[in-house]
């Protein structure tokens, strides 16, 4: 256990060190460089511990009482400038509890706050609009374990403790077919603004782990999401129709895709009609049998204005995979992506439109999404197992995609081409050679004076 946690505690030190390294080597440019200005620090003068509130950090104690007391003084009293709840040293267990405006949950170093298993009376609420039904079934959806609907102003911190969701109970309902509704996020936050997440461990989330739907003016930054390889749609963080988001300085190492950007899912996104834009990305380290940075496949909404830059990976299904399919319309424009590590994949780049399900029989075949605008410049690859992958749509085909600076390396047994079909666009520097759908540039003007 000793080693356990010390592992944990410093893999964000490790991430960054590592970044700085290869920024360095690879000539990255400026990797200093954050957006995590957008939302504002703010100092809170009211300071309340749960322990205020009957909370027993043992491990045993049931804690939901003592978390909906204290969040409801922070709540109805208002204190100028909002309040911190401060969760000490102790593994505090807790069935879902959501959380208020103006408010810091700030857990020291040591602290952990820990999902109930008794899924029992997990409480349920509506789906999302642009879901039109629970993401893995019909009808409502389990609650996230910690909770923000509506709010302003949440951070939450603290010294890298933990929250944990135990999500291995909920992982066997998924295995063997058992779920009554689709599991819960570790945490979500809806309809929510000037939210900050920083210096936390989230681990064994039953489903997502960072979920901002509808949002804007967020920052994620200096944290870390474990969960085991083979755990179940373990996503690290997913902005969904969210705009103004930054993500940063975090070691990301779960089941699913590292970092996903979503907007709706089929006729409801395009019915609800959300993108999600400015956003980004940078420095993130980690490991998935998926995708390091993902876009889609829900993209009904339109996804636009992304810049995603220094990215290090290693044991990877994919480094970077946009996807997307028939019945999603929406689109897919104006990304950016640059400086990405990867070591050890088995594939490069994808960029597909035919991945991922529909919510129903209802979709509209005929609702094609628009790919344009896609820039992928210096990506480094060993031990890469395909270089890459795209493959647009018939109807609609991708265009203006670029690569530029790209050298994926492979073993013996690798399949080192690029298969391209339904796709116009250009490469420069880019080994193994390119599809002849990406015509190579000569002259005055090339890929990398897009970046």
């Amino acid at each position: 256990m000793w080693r356990l946690s010390i592992s944990v505690v410093f893999l964000p030190c490790i991430a960054a060190f590592l970044l700085t390294a290869l920024s360095s080597a690879y000539g990255y440019g400026d990797s200093e460089a954050t957006c995590s200005g957008i939302v504002p620090l703010r100092y809170r003068n009211d300071k309340i511990s749960i322990t205020d509130f009957g909370g027993v950090g043992d491990g045993r104690t049931v804690n939901s009482k003592a978390f909906r007391a204290a969040i409801y003084r922070i709540q109805h009293l208002r204190r100028r400038g909002g309040t911190v709840l401060y969760i000490p040293p102790g593994v505090f267990l807790t069935e879902s509890f959501s959380l208020t405006s103006h408010m810091t949950l700030f857990l020291a170093r040591g602290a952990v706050i820990k999902a109930v298993q008794d899924t029992r009376n997990w409480p349920l609420i509506d789906p999302l609009p642009s879901y039109g039904r629970g993401r893995e079934l019909p009808g409502a959806r389990y609650m996230s374990f910690i909770h923000g609907d509506g709010l302003r102003d949440v951070f939450i911190t603290g010294q890298n403790g933990t929250i944990d969701g135990q999500g291995e109970v909920w992982w066997n309902m998924w295995r063997s077919r058992t779920l009554k509704f689709t599991r819960p996020n570790l945490i979500e936050f809806k309809n929510s603004k000037e939210i900050i997440i920083s210096n936390v461990i989230f681990q064994n989330s039953p489903f997502w782990n960072i979920h901002p739907v509808y949002c804007s003016d967020v920052v994620i930054h200096h944290v870390t999401i474990l969960a085991p390889q083979d755990s179940p749609n373990t996503d690290g963080i997913d902005p969904d129709s969210s705009n103004n988001v930054c993500i940063e300085d975090s070691y990301i190492s779960t089941g699913d895709d590292l970092v996903a950007i979503k907007s709706g899912w089929d006729e409801y996104g395009i019915a609800f009609g959300r993108p999600s834009s400015n956003i980004t990305i940078r420095r993130i380290t980690g490991s998935s049998p998926y995708a390091g940075i993902a876009i889609g496949s829900e993209t009904s909404g339109g996804i636009k204005n992304i810049v995603a830059e220094h990215i290090s990976l290693s044991n990877m299904g994919l480094g970077v995979n946009i996807k997307t399919n028939i019945g999603r319309g929406g689109y897919i424009k104006n990304i950016k992506i640059s400086n990405v590590y990867v070591e050890n994949a088995k594939y490069g780049i994808k960029i597909a439109g035919d991945t991922g399900d529909h919510p129903d029989a209802f979709y509209n075949p005929n609702a094609l999404p628009i790919v344009k605008g896609i820039h992928i410049n210096n990506v480094w690859g060993v031990n890469v197992q395909n270089a890459g992958s795209i493959q647009g749509l018939k109807g609609s085909p991708f265009t203006g995609i670029c690569l530029s600076e790209i050298n994926l390396h492979g073993s013996l047994n690798s399949y080192r081409t690029w298969k391209c079909s339904d796709v116009i666009g250009t490469s420069l520097k880019v080994s193994p050679w390119p599809c002849s759908e990406l015509r190579t540039t000569s002259g005055s003007y090339s890929c990398s004076s897009t970046f």
